[in-house]
């Protein structure tokens, strides 16, 4: 079994952050553990609260993980302040921690902000040149660069964000047009195509693909393999989504098709 830690944020709404790649994490056959480095006050309408952990109190969390448990690859998530990203960095950095995947979470499906504006540089500068990859959506990738989206630019931003340290870049599709998530490893460009569920009940997808992602490269996929599983794994979370679940953007539900699979979904155990 192997074993993979989510470095993000609680949703108490458990849409997305930890709850959401606790469930990635089952759903592609992996163990999954936590440092949980804030807390969000959060339902599917909106976020009403973010309250950061000291950045000590993540690092005691990989440590003690780390020193027991081990680790195959390590996801990040909403890590919300400068202070906490330059923290978690440090502890990748000394622990040499493996096959590491940045998704550097900057505004939530409801629309708020979820990064502080300092913090942006402290990702560039201490975090990213450590990823495996980094997996922006294309929103996030533009606003990184600091520039309007523009998809037609999409290419040249990818090489731009992989100049910035990471082993590749995974802008994932589900904001453009085409859908499709860009893969570039600093030769290649490839376009990760797949089915897409127009659908409101999106909540927690980038996490579901991050976690995923860093889920199939611990297994020991190939890089362009573990990023098509992974987007396989999103956009079934998607299709799968639970709008009956609060008034607004409903979770993915990245078990949704083995329950479904099995008879169980909606049945008494």
């Amino acid at each position: 079994m192997k074993r993979v830690m989510s470095v993000a944020t609680s949703d108490s709404g458990a849409g997305a952050g930890i709850q959401a790649d606790l469930k990635a994490f089952l759903r592609c056959g992996v163990y999954g553990t936590t440092a949980i480095v804030a807390t969000t006050a959060q339902n599917t309408v909106g976020v009403t609260g973010i309250h950061a952990l000291p950045p000590r109190v993540a690092v005691d969390q990989i440590e003690a993980v780390v020193s027991d448990i081990g680790a195959d690859a390590v996801k990040t998530g909403m890590l919300f302040n400068a202070g906490i990203i330059s923290a978690v960095a440090d502890a990748v950095r000394r622990l040499e921690l493996p096959n590491l995947v940045v998704d550097p979470v900057m505004v939530a499906e409801s629309g708020a902000k979820l990064l502080e504006d300092e913090a942006v540089e402290t990702y560039k500068k201490e975090l990213f040149p450590l990823a495996a990859a980094i997996t922006p959506n294309v929103n996030e990738a533009f606003a990184l660069l600091g520039e309007e989206v523009d998809e037609e630019r999409i290419t040249e931003a990818a090489r731009e964000l992989h100049g910035l340290g990471p082993g590749a870049v995974v802008i994932t599709g589900g904001h453009t047009a085409s859908g499709a998530d860009l893969l570039y490893d600093g030769r290649y460009f490839v376009k990760i195509e797949g089915p897409t569920h127009p659908s409101e009940n999106t909540h927690g997808a980038g996490c579901t693909h991050s976690s995923s992602l860093a889920s199939f490269l611990a297994r020991g996929y190939e890089l362009e393999e573990a990023a098509r599983r992974a987007r396989a794994v999103a956009s079934e979370a998607v299709a799968h989504g639970l709008g009956e679940i609060g008034a607004g953007a409903g979770p993915v539900h990245a078990l949704g098709r083995i329950l479904q699979e099995a008879n169980l979904e909606g049945t008494e155990l």
